[in-house]
C-alpha cells in the first residue's frame, strides 16, 4: 500500500498516533526516572552515561512530539526538505523520521 492510500486511511493514523502517545508516556517516565536517580556518584563513566540516558530520553521525546504534530497538521509523511512522500516502509520502520533518505543523507552531512 502507498503511503497516499495509508495516510488517507484514519484508522492507520489514529492507531499510529496511539502507537507514538504511549511511546511518549513511556519515554517521559524514563526522563522522570533518569532525572530523579541523578545522583552524583564521583564516577566519570556513570555520569557520562547517565548524560547520554538523559540525552537520548530527550531526543526522543522530541522526535515523537515532532511526528504528532505532523500527523495533527497533516504533513506526516512528507519530506520537510524536498516535501515529497516519504516511503511507507520508511515510516513503518521510523515513524519519527521527518525525510526521504536522499533528503537524509544529505542532512547527515
Amino acid at each position: 500500500m502507498s503511503l497516499d492510500h495509508r495516510i488517507v486511511d484514519q484508522g492507520w493514523l489514529a492507531d499510529l498516533r496511539a502507537s507514538l502517545a504511549d511511546d511518549f508516556a513511556t519515554q517521559t517516565a524514563r526522563l522522570r526516572e533518569l532525572t530523579e536517580l541523578n545522583a552524583d556518584t564521583g564516577d566519570p563513566g556513570e555520569a557520562h552515561n547517565q548524560a547520554a540516558l538523559l540525552a537520548a530520553a530527550r531526543r526522543n521525546i522530541e522526535q515523537i512530539t515532532g511526528a504528532l504534530g505532523r500527523i495533527s497538521d497533516g504533513t506526516y509523511g512528507l519530506c520537510e526538505r524536498c516535501r515529497k512522500s516519504i516511503p511507507a516502509e520508511r515510516l513503518e520502520v521510523l515513524p519519527h523520521v521527518r525525510f526521504c533518505v536522499p533528503c537524509q543523507e544529505k542532512q547527515s552531512r
